[in-house]
């Protein structure tokens, strides 16, 4: 998936080395068959149209439906049709991490946190995970702590301004980055669908829609760098988060950090 997977496991047991192995396997697995990078994938045939969607495995047509779903409830912000080419990764990469959670859970692991790219998803805990400050290179913008918590971040840091808005087609410059926190019940699949459709959406309308959504809290970085919040997400500071956390400001505020 172009992207590197890690993971932490706090109560390894006997069934833990080959429950890793199995995760590798279904990884492998995933990218064989999502990867728009590759040329024999089910994701490039059906681009090119070599194979129909009743003809695929019943993951890549739920995959497919998954993107469908977010679509609607992003009201179109978030597309398997990047630059006009089928690629589901913005699902399939948080799915790839729910497989490995899975994994990990069924040989009795309870306690470990999955990141794909960055995103997060933890069980157990608490954890405290790390939020890059797409501005300041070795930085953080965050320390967000708790338990179970799925944690995805869309921004321009690695891949530059790479997310376009599905409406206009033009890259989405409004954010510099923005981060999503669900806890239980969510997944990242989801979280980080939504992270991306909200990118698109510009800072106004994705601090409105997330406010929106039970359960589901954002931090936004402009690219002045001023921080941006929904009124749950302190609940997931630690104390000791970074020192600049406490000169940012709150949703609807302005002026640089």
């Amino acid at each position: 998936m172009g992207t590197v997977f890690s993971i932490v496991v706090r109560d390894p047991g006997p069934d833990t080395a080959a429950a890793l192995r199995r995760v590798a396997d279904r990884l492998h697995r995933i990218d064989a068959v999502f990867s728009p990078y590759r040329a024999d994938s089910a994701i490039s045939r059906l681009d090119r149209a070599e194979l129909r969607p009743d003809a695929c495995a019943p993951e890549v047509r739920a995959v497919l439906a998954a993107c469908r779903e977010v679509a609607a409830e992003t009201d179109g912000y978030f597309t398997d049709r990047p630059d006009g080419r089928l690629d589901p990764s913005g699902w399939v990469k948080g799915w790839a991490v729910e497989e490995a959670a899975r994994l990990l859970r069924a040989a009795g692991s309870t306690e470990f946190c999955v990141s794909g790219g960055g995103d997060v998803q933890t069980s157990g805990g608490p954890w405290r995970i790390g939020v890059a400050h797409p501005l300041r290179a070795g930085r953080l913008a965050a320390v967000l702590g708790g338990s179970g918590l799925a944690v995805a971040t869309s921004g321009t840091a690695e891949r530059g301004a790479h997310i376009r808005d599905p409406h206009t087609g033009l890259p989405a410059t409004g954010l510099a980055s923005l981060t999503l926190v669900t806890g239980p019940g969510t997944g990242l699949a989801r979280t980080d669908a939504w992270a991306t459709a909200a990118f698109a959406m510009g800072p106004d309308r994705a601090l409105a829609w997330v406010s929106g959504r039970p359960g589901v809290e954002a931090l936004a970085v402009l690219p002045d760098g001023t921080k941006r919040w929904t009124d749950g997400l302190p609940r997931h500071l630690p104390p000791s988060g970074p020192a600049d956390w406490h000169r940012a400001l709150p949703a609807g505020a302005d002026g640089p950090v």
